[in-house]
This record gives C-alpha cells, sequence and structure tokens, in this order.
C-alpha cells in the first residue's frame, strides 16, 4: 500500500508542479490597464498575446460613446507625434475580431477621437497623447481575445480628383438622348464616380435627366477622357444649349477626394 501511495505522489508531483508553473505564466499583459499604455509613434508595430487581457471601469467609459458589443481582452497605447499626422492604427491581422478606440484626455475622462472594427484613421497633433484601446468586439460571437497584431503608420496620401466638362455635346435626334463628355484626372483613389444632372429648357418646359460614369484603377494621374449617356426623364433633348452640373469622386483606401463643374454645353445633333 505504502510502495502504490508512494507511486501515486511520485506521479502527481510534476503534474502539479506544471500546472503551477503554467499559472504563474498566466498573466494579463503589462498594459492590460490604462496605467500600464505601452508608449508607441509612427512606425511600432506589435504582436501580444491577450488572452488573459481583462476589461474595466476606463475601457466602458471610452467606449460609452462608440457602442462597441463588448471591450473584452483590452490593451492600451500612448501614442505621440512629433508633426501632424493622419494615423492609420490596424488590428484587423489579428487571431480574433479586433477593434480600436482612439481617445484624449485623462484617465475616466477621455472624449472619442475614433473607433471602429478593424482599422481606423485618425489625425494626431503633435504634443497631444491619444490613448488607443485595442478590444476583443466579439463581432466573431465571443472572446477572450487572442493574438493582437497592432501596427501605428501614417495613412496613404488622400484621393484627389479635377474633372472637366467639354462644352460641345451630341443629341439623338431620334431617341432624344444626349451625351455628355469631358476628361478627368485622379491620384490615390481605387475608384473615379462621375455623374450628374443635365437641363434643357424649352420655354416653359424643360427636359432633364442624369447621367452616370465609374471606373476602377485608373486614378494614376493620367488625364482621361469620360463620355455618358443622359436620358431625358420626358420629352427629348435636341440642338441648343444645355445645364449641367457634374460631380467627381474618387476614393482610396481611407480617404475620398471630390471635384464638381458647372457647364453650359452646347448640344448638337449626330451619332452618339
Amino acid at each position: 500500500m505504502r510502495v502504490a501511495r508512494f507511486a501515486i505522489a511520485f506521479l502527481v508531483t510534476p503534474l502539479l508542479l506544471m500546472l503551477q508553473a503554467e499559472t504563474a505564466t498566466a498573466a494579463p499583459p503589462s498594459n492590460d490597464t490604462f496605467a500600464g499604455a505601452t508608449p508607441a509613434t509612427l512606425g511600432f508595430s506589435a504582436e501580444l498575446d491577450t488572452s488573459e487581457a481583462t476589461t474595466d471601469a476606463d475601457d466602458a467609459q471610452l467606449n460609452a460613446t462608440c457602442g462597441a458589443p463588448a471591450t473584452d481582452a483590452s490593451v492600451w497605447y500612448a501614442f505621440t507625434t512629433a508633426v501632424d499626422a493622419e494615423v492609420v492604427v490596424d488590428v484587423s491581422q489579428s487571431s480574433y475580431s479586433a477593434g480600436v478606440l482612439v481617445g484624449i484626455g485623462t484617465q475616466g475622462d477621455l472624449d472619442t477621437v475614433e473607433c471602429g472594427a478593424g482599422t481606423v484613421v485618425f489625425f494626431a497633433a503633435p504634443g497631444i497623447t491619444y490613448y488607443v484601446l485595442a478590444i476583443d468586439d466579439q463581432f466573431d460571437g465571443g472572446g477572450n481575445g487572442g493574438t493582437l497584431r497592432i501596427s501605428f503608420n501614417e495613412a496613404p496620401p488622400p484621393a484627389t480628383v479635377d474633372i472637366t466638362v467639354d462644352p460641345v455635346g451630341r443629341f439623338n435626334a431620334r431617341t432624344g438622348v444626349a451625351t455628355i463628355t469631358g476628361t478627368y484626372t485622379c491620384t490615390n483613389g481605387d475608384v473615379i464616380d462621375v455623374s450628374g444632372e443635365a437641363r434643357q429648357d424649352f420655354g416653359r418646359f424643360t427636359v432633364s435627366g442624369f447621367f452616370d460614369f465609374f471606373d476602377v484603377g485608373t486614378c494614376d494621374g493620367t488625364t482621361r477622357a469620360w463620355s455618358a449617356d443622359v436620358f431625358p426623364e420626358s420629352g427629348s433633348f435636341s440642338g441648343g444649349k444645355a445645364m449641367t452640373l457634374t460631380f467627381a469622386y474618387s476614393c482610396g483606401p481611407f480617404q475620398c477626394g471630390d471635384d464638381f463643374e458647372v457647364q453650359t454645353v452646347q448640344l448638337r445633333g449626330g451619332p452618339t
């Protein structure tokens, strides 16, 4: 019997030591709370196990104006910059559904600057500390955390767009459809979207219609032609002057640019 008990003790002791070792190493990360916020600047990136991170009243206070479903497995960062910067905080490559909240102020009295899932962009001014909270937002159905992959980088330049409208357009006498043309130049954008309205007055009667042009992958700074048909809502377009109002939008990953043009177009008959 004594031998059996010794044997059991011999087997159990290593198991207890293993459990104690695991318990000793299972602790929240050092930036689990506001007071332990990890300093960050542009170019900072980190990979962190947040499975033991907690959530507290400071998380809840910052989230009060954001409304994330949860702030589980939260960790804090304190971001500063020496120059004006558009900052991208990206946690989209984490092993769980992660979100980001950004605030300024003091502990327990932070004003939300930006928040969202995966990636957020905010403007940072020099001399101000921006407190960044990375969370398990539970959009994937549960927590608690996992491997957080976070980075702070400068946002790419915003999209730009310039739109022109040719002073001469065409109309199809058979269909009554007008065709408006012009050029566009855009940079740093993924898409270009041109839309507008044409109106032609005939005394007390007005013919009007809307047009749209869309393209992808052409915002490389090259000036390109665009063309759009204007289908009248009633009546038909014909020869003469028409007023046009044209809007153009170009959007990149985070920001959009826009432009507009007001132009009187002389419609002339001919092939469209």
